[in-house]
């Protein structure tokens, strides 16, 4: 029999839309649950989740049958004030995300999904983290995590993400570039894609036009590209950044490894964010944030804790189901790995 996946849930900020769209994905997920295929661990504010459940009408239960298993990580002393950063909110988040990684060194849950935080609320309450990605990295004692942004098959990974642009140049080194072009590769067979290809886009514009525009493409992150490719992995590049992500687009590549936050970031959420021509408002986001190369799995929705329509009940639980399936999507196929390695090792004996 398959044991099924265990997910725990962090809430993000309570004071934004992270209970309304947990409070939606699980139970759009609910099948999953019943079926015996997963099991959902919700860790964050118990209040501020079941008032959102009150404030939109969903029943405690299918039928006498839980959504999820939900765990108050508190108490936190300071108010906590829906759509307002705070203090409070910060120490909300931190602490899911915290008891979160507890779980999974504990072999009591197989990935993290993890609801939008506020950086300033985060900073606020003492805890002097960029965000998720850094805040795992110093949980889990591993510095060189890296972040892949997924949008449906689009997959995309970055060199640096917060940091100074004036600062990127000289972090992008032969051991960073190894470091995530091997996780990349190896997510993307989690991902079921046996030869996965993999395009590097370069630094400067045009690739530094030979040397004219900068040295680093030429100098730094092609020589690590070949290195790859006498490997026989389909490694390429470098490739100008303005091409790159079309060629993307077009299923050329099934990935592409941006050298900073932006070059990865813009295109995927330009695609990611569906929106209303007669309003100018967004209507729905999907999109996911997966975090690689730490001894832990964590998928995260691809948007922020959008303050301003925290408590009405509209907001959209596309992107939270997507890091779901992800998640899944990932465990399933680790668990694969795993089990040919070691029918593999029994076939040696």
């Amino acid at each position: 029999m398959t044991l099924p996946i265990r997910l725990a849930f962090t809430m993000g900020d309570p004071a934004g839309i992270g209970p309304e769209i947990i409070a939606k994905a699980t139970r759009q997920m609910a099948g999953l649950v019943h079926s015996g295929h997963a099991e959902f661990i919700v860790l964050g504010s118990a209040a501020a989740l079941l008032e959102a459940e009150a404030r939109m009408g969903m029943p405690a239960t299918d039928n006498g049958r839980a959504f999820y298993t939900l765990v108050d990580v508190g108490p936190v002393a300071q108010p906590l004030v829906l759509g307002q950063i705070s203090a409070a909110g910060g120490e909300w988040a931190y602490q899911a995300v915290a008891q979160a990684v507890a779980l999974v060194q504990a072999g009591k849950a197989d990935a993290i999904v993890t609801g939008p935080l506020c950086k300033e609320a985060l900073h606020m309450a003492g805890h002097a983290f960029e965000g998720h990605t850094e805040m795992l990295a110093h949980l889990t004692g591993q510095r060189d995590a890296v972040m892949m942004l997924a949008h449906g098959d689009m997959h995309v990974t970055h060199i640096t993400t917060h940091c100074a642009l004036a600062d990127v140049p000289g972090r992008i080194t032969p051991k960073r570039l190894r470091r995530v072009f091997d996780v990349t590769l190896a997510a993307l067979r989690a991902l079921g894609i046996e030869q996965p290809r993999v395009a590097v886009a370069g630094l400067n514009p045009h690739c530094g036009e030979g040397g004219i525009l900068g040295k680093e493409d030429e100098e730094i992150i092609a020589p690590v590209i070949r290195e790859y490719a006498a490997q026989g992995e389909a490694v390429s590049g470098p490739h100008p950044g303005d091409i790159v992500f079309i060629k993307l687009r077009a299923r050329q590549f099934d990935a592409v490894v941006a050298m900073y936050h932006d070059q990865g970031h813009i295109p995927v959420k330009l695609l990611g964010f569906q929106i209303d021509p007669a309003t100018g408002t967004w209507q729905s986001v999907s999109g996911v944030n997966i975090t690689l190369g730490l001894p832990i799995l964590r998928t995260s929705v691809d948007h922020g804790t959008a303050f301003d329509i925290a408590g009405k009940g509209i907001a959209n639980a596309d992107s939270m189901v997507e890091a779901a399936d992800y998640a899944f999507k990932l465990i399933a196929g680790q668990r694969a790995t795993a089990a040919a390695q070691l029918s593999a090792q029994k076939v040696d004996a």
